[in-house]
């Protein structure tokens, strides 16, 4: 634990969420000439992994994944059962209910580990179909940096996704469950259904385990067979990383130049701490980091840090969700293996991206029998009746899900609420929205669901309503890269435009939302910034461009469904 009266460093990292850019920046740093030291801020607690594990196994609902890690006084996050704390304010018109955990580690504890690159067209969605915005690099920028998060972590998957590739992964897959296979075969033909990209272990790797099958993932893989922050974080201690947790920052300092001199927290007795450093870098999630920066007002910078343009926020994007559950007519029993293991790819890219959203469609292999006990009981079933019908949904109810993308717009956004959290401080706000574009994805999904359910002789079919979409905690956006400080916040390396020692990691900072889980995506881009860091002061040059796109085709749909 870093000493709290003496609180300063070269680096000053807000945030110990997406956490294994961290190893990689306190490892550069060390290598650097400049011998930098390298300080963490966390808002909450250290945790352990047997700490999560025990909660889950006392939490009465086992089926809620935040139940294990719940909500503190000093370092507040959304909540939303047994009933919402009201600590995300909803302004509209769609209710945007992110669900993420303020704690070392941060909500990676209990992701269910997809770590998907991009297709390289989301790179270029302006270009080439005409909506959202281009990125400021492609993926051959990034590609590099995709495999060295990818080798941190210990990443696996199909190389069947549309995203190519200068390396093999760090390992091969981990083996699909039966029920997945059967999924795989009774639709091959029509559609490629496909292993996940993941970071979980299907071997020994970095001194853990290999997968054995636990279906905990989500809220807790008991083994640590998948990577998380606490990992990361432990990760970046080994090499010289100093770490202070409950430390709640609540506002970051400037000199007359608009260079960011300290960041000021809040210790968990609500005393005020100010560290100092020379370059300082936000980390936290794309809530908590706009919020940070709105909050940090002063009589320079009037509407907040790095906001001059009222960029701060905006363009808040996620990975809204519709479903189908249905009976297969084959026993598969689902909650053998990993809860996320295959998707099919085809819709990812294509020239429809002009009209509708793009989407990944994903299999759950979540075991049936919590959900479908409590759904028998609220009906009133038992005896018999009821271990007939347990045992029929627990074999055979299969669930697919769109995983869709959400356009980059100013008027979805996060900002400031007017009452105030635990703490004292304001507290964050949405203004979300699903638009027609968005929406025409969804239905063009359905088409792909019917299909599905057709293949596995599927009853019983149970859609999702199509005004309720469920969220996939994929927060990004509110920080946006780009090329025209007008409509960004921060350049192509997350420096913020207007204080040029203050960097943005966060999955904020990505300016599309494209159809794929944010996690790799951000610590791609978080490792780009780390290495320029180090290159800009005097360490080993950023790493090559890769050259993948050469003889790269979009992925076009397996299947077309009759007019």
């Amino acid at each position: 634990m870093a000493d709290s009266q003496k609180l300063s460093a070269d680096y000053v990292i807000i945030g110990a969420m997406l956490a294994a850019k961290l190893a990689k920046l306190a490892k550069l740093a060390k290598l650097a000439k400049s011998g930098a030291s390298v300080l963490m801020l966390e808002a909450g607690p250290a945790v352990t992994r047997a700490e999560i594990v025990g909660h889950f196994r006392n939490s009465p609902r086992r089926s809620d994944w935040m139940s294990p890690d719940p909500s503190i006084d000093t370092a507040p996050h959304p909540i939303y059962k047994p009933e919402d704390n009201g600590y995300l304010v909803q302004a509209g018109p769609y209710p945007y209910k992110a669900e993420y955990i303020r704690q070392v580690g941060g909500t990676s504890w209990h992701w269910a580990a997809h770590a998907w690159r991009n297709v390289p067209g989301d790179f270029k969605i302006r270009s080439l179909y005409g909506v959202g915005v281009d990125w400021p690099f492609d993926y051959d920028d990034l590609e590099p940096y995709y495999q060295e998060a990818e080798d941190i972590m210990g990443v696996c998957g199909s190389t069947r996704t549309g995203s190519p590739r200068s390396q093999p992964f760090p390992m091969d897959e981990v083996a699909m469950p039966y029920a997945m296979q059967r999924v795989r075969d009774r639709l091959a033909g029509s559609f490629d259904v496909v292993g996940n990209t993941v970071a979980r272990n299907s071997r020994t790797f970095d001194q853990r385990p290999p997968c054995c099958g636990n279906n905990s993932c989500q809220p807790i893989c008991p083994i640590d067979a998948q990577y998380h922050g606490g990992i990361a974080v432990q990760q970046a201690l080994a090499v010289g990383v100093k770490l202070q947790t409950r430390a709640n920052v609540f506002q970051l300092e400037h000199d007359a130049q608009g260079r960011i001199i300290a960041a000021n927290y809040y210790d968990p007795d609500k005393n005020m701490h100010r560290v100092t450093g020379k370059i300082f870098i936000v980390a936290s999630n794309g809530i908590e980091s706009p919020r940070l920066l709105l909050l940090s007002k002063s009589d320079k910078f009037k509407h907040g840090i790095a906001n001059d343009h009222d960029m701060v926020g905006r363009h808040l994007m996620d990975h809204p969700s519709t479903s189908l559950t249905f009976d297969a007519d084959e026993d598969v029993w689902l909650g053998r293996g990993p809860q996320s293991p295959v998707s099919i790819n085809a819709m990812r890219d294509g020239a429809f991206r002009s009209e509708y959203s793009p989407y990944r469609l994903d299999f759950t292999n979540i075991s049936r029998v919590d959900g479908a006990t409590t759904g028998l009981l609220k009906a009133g079933i038992y005896g018999k009746e009821f271990a007939e019908k347990l045992r029929h949904a627990a074999a055979r109810e299969l669930n697919v899900k769109s995983v869709l993308e959400v356009l980059p717009d100013p008027e979805r956004r996060i900002d400031l609420a007017d009452d105030k959290d635990s703490v004292g401080l304001l507290k964050p706000r949405a203004h979300y929205s699903i638009d027609d574009y968005t929406f025409k994805g969804h239905k063009r999904a359905q088409q792909d669901f019917a299909k599905i359910a057709e293949l596995m002789g599927g009853t019983n079919l149970r859609h999702t309503k199509d005004d309720d979409f469920s969220n996939n905690q994929h927060i990004c956006g509110t920080l946006s890269i780009g090329t025209d400080r007008k409509v960004s916040v921060c350049d192509q390396y997350g420096r913020a435009w207007d204080h040029e020692n203050l960097f943005f990691a966060s999955t904020g900072v990505l300016p599309t939302s494209s159809t794929c889980n944010s996690t790799l995506n951000g610590i791609a881009v978080a490792l780009r910034t780390g290495a320029f860091l180090i290159a800009e002061n005097g360490g080993p040059a950023m790493l090559p461009r890769s050259n993948t796109l050469a003889g790269w085709k979009p992925l076009v749909p397996a299947w077309t469904p009759k007019a």
